[in-house]
C-alpha cells in the first residue's frame, strides 16, 4: 500500500470524516428537492401541506441535536472506560468502531437535513412539487433514524466493556498475524545480514514507525539499480541515532544524493504513535497490557489475564513457522512482489516476550495464571514450528522461575512443578 492512499485510509477512519460525509448527503437531499420539485404533477403535490413537512422536520432537529449530543457523551464515557479497565491503546479501537461512527454521523446528519428542509421551506424555496419530495425523504430519513437507534442501542451493551475491548485488540492483532503469516517482509525478502559496504541511511524525525511505503521503495531501487536493506519494521522507535536502511549500490545514492536520500526517507512515515497495519507487536502489546491492568493489585481479575493468554496463544499459532535466520520467499515457490527490497523479519523471541513477559511478571504471584500460562506455552511449544517452539519453551522457563520466586505457599509451588516438569518434549 502507498504511502498517500495509507494516509487517505487514516484519514477515513477519522470520526469527522464519516460525520462530515452524512452531513453533506443530508444537506445535497434537501437541496435536490428544490431542483427536482417542478417536474412533480401539481395533482400530488397538493397531498402533502407545507405545515405536516414544517411540524416532523421541527421535531427532527430538536430531537437529533439531542440525541447527537448524547451520543457523543456516551462514545467519549466508553473510551474512558476502556482506557481505565483495558489500556489507554485501546482509545483508537473505540473512536475507529463503524458502528458508533455511523450512528453519530447519521444523526448529525439528519439535523442538518432538517435543518437545510427548514430554512428552504420559511424562505419559500419549496414549492408543492418540492414539498412532497421533501416529505418522501424526510419519511426515508425517519425509517434511517429508528433502524440506526436500534443498533446503536444495542451496540451500547458492550461499548468500552473489558470483554470487547480484548475482542477488538485481538481481531486487529490477528489481522497483523495474518499478514505476519503470509508476508513476513511486508512482500519483499527476507533480510538476513546487512552486506558490508552498504551505505547508511538515517531519518531525520523521531518517533515510531508507523508505515512503510514498499512499492515506493522498489521504485527506487530499480532506478538507483541497488538493493535496499531495511532494518527499521513498522513499530519500531525510529531515530537520527539509528539508520533506517542500506542502500547497496555500486553508484550509492545516483547523480543527487540530496535528492535520492530525501525520497527514500519519504517512504518511512514517522508518529507520534503506533499503528495496527503493519505492526504485528502491537495488537499482542495492547492485549498483554489489557492483562496486566488486569492483574494490577487495584482491579485483582486474573480471570480477564486467562482469557488474554487464550487469544494471544490462538494469535501466536497462527505465527510463521522457522527461523528469520533462513532466507525465503513470502510464500514458497513465489516470487517476492518486491525483490529488491529486503526486510528485516520478526524474531519469534520478539513475539513471545511482547506477548507473555509482562504477563509472567505481574501475574507471577497468582498460580492460576502462571498455571494458564505454562499451558498455553506448552501448547505453542508442542505444535508450532522450531524457532517459536524455542522460543515459547524459553518463556515457559521464565515464567516458571519468576512464579517459583514469588509463591510463597508450598503447595503452590508444589503444583507448579509438576505441571512445569509435565511440559511436552521440544518440537524438532
Amino acid at each position: 500500500m502507498s504511502r498517500t492512499w495509507w494516509l487517505a485510509l487514516q484519514m477515513m477512519k477519522r470520526l469527522w470524516f464519516r460525520a462530515t460525509l452524512f452531513a453533506i448527503m443530508a444537506v445535497v437531499t434537501a437541496v435536490v428537492g428544490i431542483a427536482i420539485g417542478p417536474y412533480i404533477p401539481d395533482r400530488l403535490s397538493d397531498v402533502i401541506g407545507a405545515k405536516a413537512v414544517d411540524a416532523i422536520l421541527t421535531i427532527l432537529a430538536s430531537s437529533m441535536l439531542a440525541v447527537t449530543t448524547f451520543s457523543l457523551s456516551t462514545l467519549v464515557s466508553a473510551t474512558n472506560a476502556a482506557a481505565n479497565s483495558g489500556t489507554p491503546r485501546a482509545i483508537s479501537l473505540i473512536l475507529q468502531d463503524r458502528t458508533a461512527q455511523t450512528a453519530l454521523s447519521t444523526f448529525l446528519g439528519a439535523f442538518l437535513f432538517s435543518l437545510v428542509g427548514l430554512i428552504a421551506l420559511n424562505t419559500g424555496l419549496y414549492g408543492g412539487g418540492g414539498r412532497l419530495v421533501l416529505f418522501a425523504a424526510t419519511l426515508a430519513v425517519i425509517l434511517l433514524i429508528v433502524t440506526m437507534l436500534l443498533r446503536w442501542i444495542d451496540h451500547l451493551a458492550g461499548l468500552g466493556n473489558v470483554s470487547e475491548t480484548i475482542r477488538r485488540a485481538a481481531e486487529k492483532a490477528a489481522d497483523g498475524m495474518a499478514l505476519n503469516s503470509e508476508q513476513p517482509a511486508l512482500g519483499g525478502e527476507v533480510l538476513v545480514r546487512v552486506p558490508q559496504g552498504a551505505v547508511p541511511l538515517h531519518h531525520d524525525e523521531i518517533g515510531y514507525l508507523r508505515h512503510l511505503d514498499m512499492g515506493r521503495l522498489q521504485r527506487l531501487a530499480e532506478e538507483l539499480e541497488a538493493k535496499l536493506h531495511v532494518v527499521q519494521r513498522p513499530g519500531d522507535f525510529c531515530s537520527p541515532a539509528r539508520p533506517v536502511l542500506y542502500v547497496e549500490a555500486t553508484a550509492g545514492f545516483g547523480d543527487d544524493p540530496e535528492a535520492t536520500q530525501a525520497a527514500l526517507r519519504r517512504a518511512f512515515t514517522i508518529g507520534d504513535s503506533r499503528s495496527y497495519d503493519q505492526d504485528p507487536l502491537f495488537g499482542l502489546t495492547v492485549l498483554s497490557e489489557v492483562a496486566s491492568r488486569a492483574l494490577s493489585p487495584g482491579i485483582n481479575d486474573p480471570g480477564t489475564a486467562i482469557d488474554v493468554i487464550a487469544q494471544l496463544t490462538r494469535l501466536l499459532s497462527q505465527a510463521v513457522p522457522g527461523s528469520p535466520s533462513e532466507p525465503k520467499a513470502e510464500k514458497e515457490d513465489a516470487e517476492p512482489q518486491y525483490p529488491r527490497v529486503f526486510v528485516r523479519a520478526i524474531d519469534p523471541t520478539a513475539l513471545t516476550e511482547v506477548a507473555f513477559l509482562a504477563i509472567s511478571r505481574d501475574g507471577a504471584g497468582m498460580i492460576e495464571v502462571v498455571l494458564a500460562m505454562l499451558t498455553a506455552l506448552d501448547a505453542l511449544t508442542a505444535t508450532s514450528g522450531p524457532a517459536l517452539s524455542s522460543a515459547a519453551q524459553t518463556m515457559a522457563q521464565t515464567a516458571y522461575d519468576r512464579a517459583m520466586a514469588t509463591l510463597a505457599f508450598e503447595d503452590d509451588r508444589a503444583r507448579l512443578d509438576a505441571v512445569h516438569h509435565d511440559s511436552p518434549p521440544r518440537r524438532h
